[in-house]
């Protein structure tokens, strides 16, 4: 990429949380393998962000190239209305043995935020079918979630995200207003032990639940982690309690695993850690091991049945991508590769050096809390970062760190070896020493 190509980039085209006006400085990339990437340059950086926690293989991996290869010489792209084809199958089969027994419904989506909009929707659907059929307007049309939740950009996902505490308040007024509880608080498994769960902790919840169990459709939650909104991590025992009152109340839970599952917190699915079952479950971001974006939303014949029976017959949404071929191959492929099971000792490998590693930095009087779990690894400070400055230190390190707010974080490809995984860390501790890496 030439300087005018740079500039054109600068003043035309908007990335992700950038102004266009001032925007924050981007960094060519010329090509990306392993857990490197390749800046125009020549510069190389360790990955820390797996592509915002797609890229969980590795770049540029022959088996997802093979693929891709293999399918896009066959189709690319073909409707999923009426058609259908073997990548979308071996995807779909793959998702239900991987999953629990109950979840044997897949609707395939485009990305993360549209599965969330789908078990939105499914979950009024189901209501909605069950009201008409006793005769009665449906009252179950609001969500139930955590504050520090997040969800997703599009509307109907910033409607479950924290509307005070995230990217989206400035929407709040335009958007349904749901229940917002407030969320656990944040624990830290030592040695391999959660501390005591206590059951007060979620009396917020479990208030509001009880409360206005006659209008709420669904829990939606973030398993274990909460990503976006606070990188926070809860008990387990949480979600064994919240998935023991939505049986009680009649209230559907959704499990939005977009960023924790396929292995990054050290289960293959973090509902895992607690031993339980969603009702609809939303995947995507490590779907396709970062090559493109895919999704889908998971869910049992009984919701899929309350769905479909009613004045419909059908679901309602169907997106014009959907269960596009290319992407379905190579998240097969993707998949594949987890079911070889190294992931298992290689996310083991990065929590060890976590817990290891990041409760030093706590002796740093900019650091507020340090966490991880499985191959995710959060700094808290009390300070903002400094967004270019601290951006620009890390590429001097030789490293890709992307931070936000009070967090800066890391969640590694797998395959990231320990001294790739040190020198990570070490820029980070070198990013701590600089004041003007902070607001």
């Amino acid at each position: 990429m030439n300087e005018q190509d740079q500039l054109f980039d600068k003043h035309h085209i908007w990335h992700p949380y950038t102004s266009m006006i001032d925007p924050l400085p981007c960094y060519p990339v010329k090509s990306a393998q392993g857990v490197y990437i390749k800046l125009a340059d020549g510069k190389k950086l360790i990955d820390g962000m797996s592509s915002w926690w797609s890229a969980i293989h590795g770049y540029n991996h022959p088996v997802l190239n093979q693929a891709a290869h293999q399918q896009i010489e066959r189709m690319s792209h073909i409707m999923f209305g009426g058609l259908t084809h073997q990548p979308a199958v071996d995807l779909c089969q793959q998702l239900i043995d991987m999953t629990p027994a109950g979840l044997e419904k897949v609707f395939v989506a485009d990305s993360g935020s549209v599965a969330v909009e789908v078990a939105l929707k499914m979950a009024l659907q189901f209501w909605y079918n069950q009201a008409v059929q006793s005769g009665k307007p449906s009252q179950k049309t609001r969500f139930l979630t955590f504050s520090h939740g997040y969800h997703g950009d599009t509307f109907a996902a910033m409607s479950v995200t924290d509307p005070d505490n995230s990217m989206h308040k400035m929407y709040k007024g335009f958007l349904p207003q749901h229940l917002f509880a407030q969320s656990p608080p944040c624990v830290q498994i030592q040695q391999g032990q959660w501390p005591q769960f206590n059951a007060n902790d979620l009396a917020d919840f479990t208030h509001k639940l009880t409360t206005h169990h006659h209008e709420i459709a669904a829990v939606i939650i973030e398993p274990i982690v909460q990503g976006a909104g606070g990188m926070r991590i809860y008990h387990p025992q949480s979600l064994s309690y919240i998935r023991r009152l939505c049986d009680h109340y009649n209230v559907l839970l959704i499990l939005d695993e977009i960023a924790t599952g396929f292995g990054r917190t050290g289960k293959l699915f973090a509902f895992e850690h607690a031993a339980i079952e969603p009702d609809i479950l939303c995947v995507g971001k490590a779907l396709t091991g970062g090559y493109m974006t895919l999704a889908a939303t998971l869910t049992n014949r009984h919701v899929a049945q309350g769905v479909c029976d009613g004045e419909a017959g059908c679901f309602m949404h169907g997106p014009t991508f959907m269960a596009n071929p290319l992407a379905c191959a190579v998240a097969s492929a993707s998949l594949s590769l987890i079911k070889s099971n190294t992931w298992q000792q290689q996310v083991l490998n990065i929590e060890r050096i976590f817990e290891a590693t990041l409760p030093r930095l706590l002796s740093y009087p900019r650091v507020k809390a340090v966490r991880w779990l499985g191959a995710i690894g959060v700094i808290e400070t009390h300070q903002k970062v400094q967004m270019s400055s601290i951006q620009e230190l890390f590429v001097q390190h030789n490293v890709w760190i992307r931070p936000f707010g009070h967090l800066i974080y890391i969640m590694p490809p797998y395959i990231i070896t320990e001294k790739h995984l040190h020198t990570l860390l070490n820029a980070i501790e070198s990013a701590l020493n600089h004041d003007d890496c902070f607001q």
